[in-house]
């Protein structure tokens, strides 16, 4: 037996202040795009922004629905809106934010296991790593160099053959 190790580096800022200002720019879209979220039951909105490699600006938000579990995610809606207007063409950066109107937003967030997953075939499908800014309204902020890094031991099309 022998043991394996994953790790991987991220940055931490104390506040969106600290971002460059693209990054700033982008994160502060996702933090206003929470506001059109349709988040009735959970009242955790959700808001993600990005920008893609031809300079184009895309977003999304969830979008719950009363039959559980049929709702949607931000990343993911944000993701079919990057597919299906910008064919093929890679994310440069992804920023996402959240409104927990019944509780803090003033720490980051990280895409559920599904995102994890869509985030990683989109990574794989344009041949280009998304990076991932990740905050609330407030408080630190987390960049990660690519978005694949969430998820180790991932299961992809290379499975398959």
């Amino acid at each position: 037996m022998n043991h394996q190790q994953y790790q991987f580096e991220f940055e931490v800022y104390e506040s969106a202040d600290q971002l460059n200002e693209q990054d700033a720019l982008l994160l502060k879209q996702a933090k206003e795009t929470t506001s059109i979220a349709y988040a009735p039951y959970s009242h955790f909105k959700v808001g993600a922004v990005a920008v893609l490699s031809n300079g184009a600006i895309v977003s999304g938000t969830n979008q719950e629905n009363a039959s559980f579990p049929v709702g949607i995610c931000a990343e993911r809606v944000l993701l079919s809106n990057a597919a299906m207007l910008h064919p093929d063409v890679a994310i440069e950066a992804l920023a996402i934010s959240y409104n927990n109107t019944r509780g803090n937003s003033n720490h980051p967030i990280s895409p559920c296991g599904i995102c994890r997953q869509s985030l990683l075939e989109y990574e794989i499908r344009v041949k280009k790593p998304i990076r991932l800014i990740l905050g609330g309204l407030s408080g630190k902020v987390y960049v990660l160099p690519k978005a694949s890094h969430l998820l180790p031991l991932s299961f992809t099309s290379e499975d398959m053959l």
